[in-house]
């Protein structure tokens, strides 16, 4: 029992990193008034390129730096068309999801083709602590996690100083609350939405090029599995707050562990287990319609602004 427990929260963790790495971006996005349902294509691209820098340069570290890179290029398209041109920003971030959908599918083919990515690119190595794969229950938890699930706790701290302890996240929070009352005071506002919304897509990408690159080892046109729109309501449930989105981030990969357990305790060729692929799924509907109304986003998110 104390196994089964301990390999559900190692399971709980490995879905949750690249959702947390994805919501925390957006988190960035929406605090500065751009909303950015591009998640998904970011995971997308920086999965694809994560994996292919990889391979080009046989080196795992340069394929995330390309990864992020893909992500923020992404990301800085949405926020050209959303800040500059003031167009829809729900409509450009499905048009980014498509554009990376199309992009990766042409490059996968045209690059790899019906061979697939290699099995030698070098993947994201696990961490193990010593001493602690001997201390029972969380050895068996914590004792061998990848280095992006530590990175993410990482990340989940420094996103939080930053935010809500720092100048400067007082400034994103301005700008995405009163961007008239911030830039009256000399805050750019268009330099805070086009920072914020790039580093929205590069911290996607990581959570894209993590799935590539430390789970699969590969790369599918379908590796994102909609984790971007997964994300996008972790955030949405965490009330646009790091630990917020975290929570809901761990709550959604609980939810996909359990899936993966579940099927052992029914009879083989039974379909019913296939029915808990969608758990995840039911649970991100139940969770945002549960918050609608409750959650309050930043006062200016997805309105355009005009600089007169």
């Amino acid at each position: 029992m104390v196994f089964v427990w301990s390999a559900l929260i190692a399971s709980t963790l490995r879905y949750a990193t690249p959702l947390t790495f994805a919501a925390i971006g957006g988190m960035f996005s929406e605090r500065s008034g751009v909303v950015n349902i591009g998640l998904e294509g970011n995971m997308l691209a920086g999965a694809f390129f994560g994996i292919w820098g990889a391979d080009v340069t046989d080196s795992w570290e340069l394929g995330l730096v390309i990864a992020m890179v893909s992500g923020a290029v992404l990301a800085l398209l949405h926020a050209f068309f959303c800040i500059h041109l003031r167009a829809d920003q729900i409509v450009i971030g499905t048009a980014i999801n498509f554009l990376a959908l199309g992009v990766t599918g042409y490059l996968y083919v045209d690059i790899y083709g019906d061979q697939g990515t290699p099995t030698t690119i070098p993947a994201i190595p696990d961490v193990n602590i010593p001493g602690l794969e001997d201390v029972g229950f969380l050895g068996s938890a914590f004792g061998q996690l990848n280095l992006m699930i530590w990175l993410s706790f990482v990340l989940l701290l420094v996103s939080y100083v930053v935010m809500f302890k720092t100048p400067i996240g007082l400034r994103i929070r301005a700008v995405g609350e009163h961007p008239r009352a911030a830039d009256t005071v000399g805050i750019s506002v268009y330099g805070i939405r086009y920072a914020c919304v790039v580093a929205s897509g590069a911290l996607a990408a990581l959570g894209g090029a993590y799935l590539s690159l430390a789970v699969v080892h590969l790369f599918d046109q379908n590796i994102t599995g909609g984790r971007g729109f997964i994300a996008l309501a972790a955030l949405i449930f965490g009330n646009w707050r790091p630990f917020g989105a975290f929570a809901a981030a761990l709550l959604f990969g609980f939810s996909s562990a359990l899936a993966d357990r579940l099927p052992e305790y029914f009879a083989q060729g039974s379909s019913a287990p296939l029915l808990f692929n969608a758990l995840p799924y039911v649970l991100t509907i139940i969770a945002v319609a549960g918050v609608i109304g409750r959650s309050v986003p930043p006062a200016a998110v997805g309105r355009p602004y005009t600089k007169h």
